[in-house]
C-alpha cells in the first residue's frame, strides 16, 4: 500500500485525468462516448448488438449508455490492465499447468485464451458456448491480462527463457504467507466496470482453459464505481484513506523505462512487457477503526479528508519531510507509511499500482476478512517493490494493521499485434 496513486476510473463523459493518460505513441482510444454509440452505432458494429445479440424487430435499439461502452483494446504494444484506469470489479487466477501439459498444450491455450480475451474486450460473445451472462452490456472497459509464474518455465522446458527478474521475492518479516494461494504457472487478470462483465470474463477464461490446467487459486475484488463521485479523485481503500498519490504517470518522460521492459532487453519476448507482483494484504479493520483520527492519519502522514500531506497544501503538494511543529516534533512521523514508501526515500524505486479491495466475509470471531488485493508493475521487481517492502518491513507504522497473507510475481509479456496471442514470441521463439 504504498504511497502512490493508483489509475482512477474517470466519471462517464469527463476528460481524461493526468493520472490516465495513455503512453505516448500508443494512440489508443479507451472512450466510446454514448453520442458515438447512438448515432452511428460503430462502437460494436451495429445498432442494438450489445454482445452480439441483435434487438428483436419489433423493438426500438436503445443506445447503451456511455459506461457500457467503453472499450479498451486488446491488441496493443502493451497488454491491457496495465495502464488502463481503476474498474469497480475484479477477479484475478492463477492455474498450475496439468499433469503432462507441457509448450504445445500451453501454446494452444494461450491461443485460445486470447481470442476469447478479444472478442469479449470487443463486447463480442465467447468462441464457444457463451453463457449470455453478458448478453445486454456492452464491453464496459473489460480488461484480461496474462502472466507466466516462475515454475511455468521448468514445465514447459523453457528455462533457459525465465527471465533472472522473475527470481522468487525475498521473504519479508511481516509476511504470513499461505502457499496454497500463492505464485502459480499462469496467471490472469479481468477488471470491468460491471460485475456480470467480469463475471462473464471470468467464468470463459475457465472454460477456455479446458483440461490443460488446473485453477490453483481464485480473488475476487472491487473498486469504486465511475461516476460515484463529482469529479476524478483518487480512489479510497477500505481504511477510509485516500490510498496513493506518487503513482508514475504514463506524461512523465520515465515512465517506459520505470514501468515496461525496453524493446532491446534479454530475454527478447519481454520487450514491451511488465512484471506485476500480487499480494493479498488482509486490513485488521477492527484494531484500524479503534485508533482516532488524528492517530490514522499520523499513521499514514497524509490527512483522511483530502490525502494531503500532513506539511500542508493539496493532495499533490510535495511532502515538506523536516517540518517541524511548535513543540518541535516531525510534522509527519518518522515512521509514516508516506513517508517511508517516498520514491526518493528508496534510490527511487518506484512501481504502478493498480489494486482492487477485497471482503471475503466474516470470520467465526466477527473480523472481517478484507483488505487489498495489492498488483504493481514495474520493469523490474528488483528495483520496484523489492526495495520498498524491504524499507517497510524495517519500521512502517502501518505494519501492525495488516497483513500480508499471500504472494504472487508474474512475468507479463507485451500485447500481442494482430493475428498473435499474448507469449507466442516465447512458446514458438
Amino acid at each position: 500500500m504504498a504511497d502512490q496513486s493508483i489509475p482512477e476510473a474517470r466519471t462517464p463523459g469527463t476528460a481524461p485525468a493526468e493520472t490516465e493518460a495513455a503512453p505516448a505513441g500508443e494512440g489508443i482510444s479507451r472512450r466510446r462516448l454514448l453520442g458515438t454509440a447512438g448515432a452511428t452505432g460503430l462502437v460494436l458494429g451495429t445498432a442494438g448488438a450489445a454482445v452480439g445479440h441483435a434487438a428483436a424487430p419489433t423493438e426500438a435499439a436503445a443506445p447503451l449508455t456511455s459506461l457500457g461502452t467503453d472499450r479498451a483494446m486488446f491488441h496493443g504494444k502493451h497488454q491491457p490492465g496495465i495502464t488502463d484506469g481503476l474498474q469497480a470489479r475484479g477477479h484475478l487466477v492463477a492455474f498450475d499447468l496439468a499433469a503432462g501439459a507441457g509448450r504445445k498444450e500451453a501454446a494452444a491455450l494461450l491461443r485460445r485464451w486470447s481470442e476469447t480475451a478479444r472478442r469479449l474486450m470487443a463486447g463480442e460473445p465467447s468462441v464457444h458456448d457463451d453463457t449470455d451472462v453478458a448478453r445486454d452490456a456492452g464491453p464496459s472497459s473489460l480488461t484480461i491480462t496474462f502472466g507466466f509464474g516462475h515454475s511455468f518455465f521448468g514445465k514447459t522446458g523453457l528455462e533457459k527463457q525465465r527471465p533472472t527478474a522473475l527470481d522468487p521475492l525475498p521473504e519479508f518479516s511481516s509476511d504470513h504467507i499461505d502457499k496454497n494461494r500463492s505464485n502459480g504457472d499462469l496467471w490472469v487478470q479481468i477488471g470491468a466496470n460491471d460485475a456480470l462483465v467480469a463475471f462473464h470474463a471470468l467464468r470463459a477464461i475457465q472454460k477456455e482453459a479446458g483440461s490443460a490446467v488446473r485453477i490453483r487459486w481464485q480473488m475476487n475484488g472491487f473498486n469504486r464505481s465511475p461516476g460515484a463521485t463529482a469529479h476524478p479523485m483518487t480512489a479510497r481503500n477500505l481504511m477510509g484513506q485516500i490510498d496513493g498519490t506518487r503513482n508514475p504517470k504514463p506524461s512523465e518522460a520515465d515512465f517506459d523505462q520505470r514501468i515496461f521492459v525496453p524493446e532491446q532487453s534479454e530475454p527478447a519476448w519481454m520487450a514491451n512487457g511488465s512484471y506485476a507482483v500480487v499480494r493479498r494484504i488482509r486490513m485488521l479493520l477492527d484494531d484500524w477503526e479503534k485508533l482516532s483520527g488524528k492517530a490514522q492519519e499520523d499513521v499514514i502522514g497524509r490527512r483522511k479528508s483530502d490525502g494531503a500531506a500532513l506539511s500542508g497544501g493539496t493532495e499533490t503538494t510535495p511532502m515538506d519531510l523536516e517540518k517541524t511543529d511548535a513543540k518541535g516534533n516531525l510534522v509527519v512521523p518518522i515512521n509514516a507509511h508516506a513517508r517511508i514508501t517516498r520514491p526518493d526515500q528508496n534510490g527511487g524505486a518506484a512501481m504502478l499500482r493498480r489494486p482492487f479491495s477485497f471482503h471475503d466475509g466474516i470470520d467465526p470471531d466477527g473480523v472481517p476478512d478484507a483488505g487489498l488485493l495489492f498488483i504493481c508493475w514495474q520493469a523490474d521487481p528488483l528495483r520496484g517493490f523489492v526495495p520498498v517492502q524491504r524499507k517497510l518491513d524495517r519500521g512502517d507504522a502501518l505494519s501492525q494493521f495488516i497483513r500480508h497473507e499471500s504472494s504472487g510475481l508474474f512475468a507479463v509479456p507485451g500485447g500481442a499485434a494482430e493475428g498473435e496471442y499474448v507469449g507466442q514470441k516465447l512458446l514458438e521463439g
